[in-house]
Parts: C-alpha cells; sequence; structure tokens
C-alpha cells in the first residue's frame, strides 16, 4: 500500500509535481491545515482523503475531519494529529497525545518541518509543507509504503 502524505497546505498554491505523484498512490493523508476547503476538494479530485483539522482549518473543515485520528491498515495502526505550539515542541507533544495509543506510526503537521524517525519502534513522519517555508530551509510532502507488516516514510521535497 502506497499513501501520499502532506499537511500545511495554507490555501496556497499546490505544486503540480506532488499533485502528480498523487495519482498513483491508494489515497491521501492530510495531517491538518487545509486552510479551505476548496484544497481538500483538489485532492479529493485525485484520491480518497482521510485527515484531521489543524490550528487554522475552518468550520468546514472540522465538520468534515476530526482533531486526532487513528487508522488501521494492512496490519498496521496510524495515528494522526495535526500537532499544536512552538516547532520545537511539536514532537514532544505528539507523542503526549498518543501515549496511550498502540501505533505503529504517527503522521502530523504543524511545524512545516520533515520528520521521518523511528523513535521507540514509532515511526514519526512530518511532511513538511508541499508550499510554505514559514520555519523549513524547503518545501515537501511524503510517501508512506506499507509491505508485510512494516512501514517505511519518504520525504520528497518540492523542486523550487
Amino acid at each position: 500500500m502506497k499513501i501520499g502524505i502532506v499537511a500545511d497546505t495554507h490555501s496556497k498554491d499546490l505544486p503540480a509535481a506532488m499533485m502528480n505523484a498523487f495519482k498513483s498512490v491508494d489515497f491521501i493523508i492530510h495531517a491538518g491545515d487545509f486552510c479551505s476547503s476548496e484544497d481538500l476538494q483538489k485532492f479529493q479530485k485525485i484520491k480518497t482523503v482521510q485527515g484531521v483539522y489543524g490550528n487554522m482549518d475552518d468550520a468546514q473543515i472540522r465538520q468534515i475531519f476530526p482533531r486526532k485520528q487513528i487508522l488501521k491498515l494492512d496490519n498496521c495502526t496510524i495515528g494522526l494529529f495535526h500537532g499544536e505550539g512552538p516547532p520545537r515542541t511539536v514532537l514532544e507533544k505528539v507523542k503526549k497525545e498518543f501515549s496511550k495509543d498502540d501505533v505503529d506510526c504517527i503522521v502530523f503537521g504543524h511545524s512545516h518541518i520533515p520528520v521521518n524517525e523511528t523513535i521507540d519502534g514509532v515511526l514519526y513522519f512530518n511532511p513538511g509543507s508541499p508550499n510554505d517555508l514559514i520555519s523549513a530551509p524547503s518545501c515537501s510532502y511524503g510517501i508512506l509504503e506499507i509491505n508485510q507488516e512494516k512501514i517505511r516514510g519518504t520525504i520528497v521535497k518540492v523542486a523550487s
């Protein structure tokens, strides 16, 4: 299974390369801060979208997606949460949010800084932002692949 991972699109132009790459995934996960339902609709034209709302999302997005979600996929459990607080503390807040959950991977956003790191057997995966350099050196999105109960993440930089 191949999943397109994105966060923090903030109603800005979406990179064509990312949208083309997402045509070959099984579905898309958005980790919040769409900022408008138009962004959601652009992704839905390509594939089914799972997600959570972020701190910048409007009431429409908050009615569609929960604050936190857990997905079971091919014997893997993936937690979704946007994140909160200053960029340097986001990972700790995400860890705390899932401290009582048995997950294999946690997808989050908020900081715009890509993370692809396994800590205590859990893959923490933040795709960064595909179109906003507020805290990161480059724009990016992600791909998660699940094979035989193993999950692997790849951060894809967006060409400038």
